[in-house]
């Protein structure tokens, strides 16, 4: 197996473990009582996938309490692709052959495992496999593996879309899990839509310069599109107003995730996250795919970037908000759609995991920038913040970051809690694990009090 995707930090493991009273050195926080869970992409073995998102998912859990960490399991999320059942049949694709690898999340009561192109599906308290779940048979299409749970009125919502017409519907689940609203939103293309943006009004879409691509074998049939506008589509929160839905149109680039989005105090909605432009996009295809050409030009990474959209105007402003390479932006969920002040990434120096990567904070008010790096054949995953009890809305960093580390130099994986005030101080906890856990792309803290 010589597939990027396949080795290093991202070799998958053969087996399910459960493991019992892990080691922690220093002490976890009282308010740290509940369940890390993290999904990615984990191929049988044996089995080599034409697309590293094409590769079936697992998920790898940590539970904590009482200031122990009381087990570790992993799970392969138990769908038919699992064992090998295809996607598209004669009578159209079958939306229980997921993946499943790409998020998990909890609404409503349930844990969902994730992936964009098929139904979610929904696992135990225990990782173990219950089976799709369609919302009571409210919902017959995909679902996005990056939905959005409104911190104030809890609804979650989410989005499907498809290279075939209905190219994007919008839908919209009650606190409790019942889909209260579903409806198509005009004017959308094939373009690939992975993330979008939630404001305290307004749902928020982008389509980049990235669109279906019937030429494209790998099994995830999109490519770049020099002829595919790129636009952002900004419509109100409500039954009915996807019909209103205005498209602006921006520069060429793709955007695969989105940190945050608010209305500021004009009016205008700000949208933040890493853009890549064409060269930048071609070459995370090459690795998703295993093609050995991983050239590209210089500086062509995943850049930080700002749009901002004038309603009145009927205008964008874009700029770069930083030059290091990032991906996986995240924020205190206290502050989705509401106007936050920290986010947080993880900076890719290189492809393979040898390099120094590091987790980055932003201070949005006074532009600074406080990296942590991990040293040499060290890859942390993308950081999970967690609120410190009591903290309130101007403590915003007051909390913790909990990462996952893949250590390729001991073949081993621990979580670390960092203090997410400063990166620079000491771990307060670090939790060994009993195995080296692959490198895994979304995750969820799921606190008892949800769980």
């Amino acid at each position: 197996m010589n597939e990027p995707y396949l080795t290093g930090h991202y070799a998958p493991v053969a087996d399910e473990i459960t493991a019992t009273g892990l080691t922690v050195e220093g002490t976890l926080p009282p308010e740290l009582t509940g369940r890390l869970l993290r999904n990615s992409h984990n191929p049988k073995p044996g089995i080599t996938p034409t697309h590293w998102f094409k590769g079936s998912g697992m998920v790898h859990g940590i539970r904590l309490r009482d200031g122990r960490a009381e087990w570790y399991r992993n799970r392969w999320v138990h769908t038919p692709a699992l064992d090998g059942a295809p996607y598209m049949t004669e009578k159209g694709p079958d939306l229980t052959a997921s993946t499943a690898g790409t998020h998990v999340i909890e609404h409503g009561g349930r844990l969902l495992a994730l992936s964009e192109a098929a139904l979610p599906f929904e696992l135990t308290a225990d990782l173990e496999t219950v089976g799709a779940y369609d919302f009571d048979r409210k919902l017959t299409s995909a679902m996005t593996a990056h939905p959005k749970e409104d911190p104030v009125t809890g609804e979650l919502h989410f989005f499907s879309s498809s290279p075939f017409p209905p190219f994007l519907i919008h839908h919209v689940a009650s606190a409790d899990g019942r889909v209260l609203e579903s409806q198509e939103v005009p004017g959308a293309s094939a373009a690939l839509k992975h993330d979008f943006a939630l404001t305290e009004h307004c749902v928020v879409f982008l389509e980049g310069s990235v669109t279906f691509d019937p030429a494209e074998h790998s099994g995830i049939p999109y490519g770049w599109s020099e002829d595919q506008v790129a636009r952002i589509g900004v419509m109100s929160r409500g039954a009915g107003a996807a019909r209103e839905i205005r498209w602006f149109e921006i520069g060429q680039g793709y955007g695969m995730h989105f940190a945050n989005a608010y209305e500021d105090r004009y009016g205008r909605i700000v949208i933040e996250g890493p853009s890549v432009g064409r060269e930048g996009w071609q070459r995370s295809w090459n690795w998703w795919v295993g093609a050995p050409d991983r050239g590209a030009e210089p500086n062509s990474g995943s850049h930080g970037r700002r749009w901002t959209v004038d309603l009145a105007a009927g205008s964008v402003k874009e700029e770069q908000t930083d030059d290091l390479t990032v991906e996986f932006p995240t924020i205190n969920e206290e502050f989705l759609g509401r106007e936050h002040r920290y986010q947080y990434a993880l900076s890719f120096p290189d492809d393979l995991g040898i390099g120094n990567h590091a987790l980055v904070k932003y201070d949005r008010t006074t532009g600074g920038r406080q990296l942590r790096p991990f040293g040499t054949g060290q890859l942390p995953s993308e950081a999970v913040f967690v609120p410190a009890a009591g903290a309130g809305a101007s403590d915003e960093d007051a909390g913790y970051l909990l990462t996952v580390v893949s250590d390729l130099n001991a073949n081993a994986s621990k979580l670390l809690v960092l203090d997410a005030t400063d990166l620079a101080v000491p771990p307060v906890a670090t939790i060994h694990l009993p195995r080296r856990v692959p490198a895994m792309i979304h995750g969820s803290w799921i606190p008892d009090a949800t769980a």
